[in-house]
C-alpha cells in the first residue's frame, strides 16, 4: 500500500533542524569538512515503520550530495535487528541530521506500531479504531498520518474540520438541540457530533438529529443499548465509543456494535522504536 505524506513535512523538518543544529553543530565541526561516510541504520524492535518522507526530508536540506537508500517500504512490519536504510555523503552533514532524522523515525514508526496492534484487536468486527487531538504539540499531522499507516483512521484534525460539542459547549448552549442548531446554522456543511454521558442524553441527540454521538465512558451494557436504540432508528446515526480503552478491553467494547472506537493513547502515549545508527568513514 502507498502512503501520501501530509504537506507538513518540510516545515516540520525545518523547524526540527533549527531546534537542534541553531547555529551550527559544534560537534560534527570536528570532523574534516572532507570527510565521506557510510552509516546503517536498524531498529532493535520489531515496529511497523513510518517516516520515511520526514527523513528523506532532513537528510535532503542539510546536503543534497547525501544519499538514502532504503530496505523496506513504509508501513512495512519489520522484525529486530532489521536494516532500515544505508546513507551516503559527507560525513559532517550526516552525523548533524542523525538525531533529527531517527526522532522522526522512531517517533511516527511508534505511533503506527501501536495502531497496528489495536486494529489487530478488531478483526472480526465492523468497528474502526479512530485517533484524537491528542497529539505532541506541532506534530499533529505527522502523527494522524502515522495512525493511518498503522491501519487506522483518522477523527477530525483539528477544531476546524468537523464539530465535536462536548458537556461544556451544551452548558454554555443551554441544551444539547440548542447546541445542534447552533452549529447547523454555523457549518451546515461538516459532520456534527455530540457527547453524550447517559442514555437520556443519548435519546436528545437524537432528537436534535446530529450526525454521530460520542459515548463517554459508557459500560458495555449501556452501550448494547444505545446501539440497540440506534438501530431501531430509520436513519442511524454513527456510534462511537471512548473512555477507559485499553488493548485489553477494545474487542469487548467493539463487539457491543459500536461503529467506532477512539484512543488518545494511539498518539498521546507515545513509545518510541529503538533505532540504531552505525557510521563509518570511507
Amino acid at each position: 500500500m502507498s502512503f501520501t505524506a501530509p504537506a507538513c513535512v518540510a516545515d516540520d523538518v525545518a523547524r526540527a533542524l533549527a531546534e537542534d543544529i541553531g547555529t551550527g553543530d559544534l560537534t560534527a565541526a570536528l570532523v574534516p569538512a572532507s570527510a565521506k561516510a557510510h552509516a546503517r541504520v536498524i531498529t532493535r524492535e520489531r515496529a511497523v515503520i513510518c517516516g520515511k518522507p520526514w527523513v528523506d526530508a532532513v537528510f535532503a536540506a542539510l546536503n543534497p550530495a547525501i544519499v538514502v537508500n532504503w530496505a523496506v517500504h513504509e508501513g512495512a512490519v519489520v522484525a529486530a535487528d532489521s536494516l532500515l536504510f544505508e546513507v551516503c555523503g559527507p560525513a559532517r552533514d550526516i552525523l548533524s541530521g542523525e538525531r533529527t532524522a531517527l526522532n522522526f523515525l522512531q517517533t511516527l514508526s511508534g505511533t503506527a506500531t501501536l495502531t497496528q496492534r489495536y486494529v489487530a484487536q478488531l478483526e472480526g468486527t465492523a468497528c474502526k479504531i479512530l485517533d484524537t487531538r491528542k497529539t505532541v504539540p506541532g506534530l499533529r499531522l505527522a502523527q494522524k498520518y502515522a495512525v493511518k499507516v498503522g491501519g487506522g483512521t483518522n477523527h477530525r484534525i483539528g477544531l476546524y474540520d468537523a464539530i465535536l460539542i462536548k458537556e461544556n459547549h451544551i452548558a454554555a448552549a443551554g441544551s444539547i438541540a440548542a447546541a445542534v442548531a447552533a452549529s447547523r446554522q454555523q457549518s451546515n456543511h461538516v459532520l456534527v457530533e455530540v457527547e453524550v454521558e447517559t442514555l437520556d442524553e443519548l435519546e436528545e441527540v437524537f432528537a436534535a438529529n446530529a450526525d454521530s454521538v460520542l459515548l463517554d465512558e459508557f459500560s458495555l451494557s449501556e452501550m448494547k443499548e444505545a446501539v440497540r436504540r440506534n438501530r431501531n432508528r430509520s436513519h442511524p446515526l454513527k456510534l462511537e465509543a471512548s473512555g477507559g480503552v485499553t488493548l485489553d478491553t477494545l474487542k469487548s467494547i467493539a463487539e457491543t456494535g459500536v461503529d467506532y472506537i477512539s484512543a488518545g493513547s494511539l498518539t498521546k502515549n507515545v513509545q518510541a522504536i529503538d533505532l540504531s545508527m552505525r557510521l563509518f568513514l570511507v
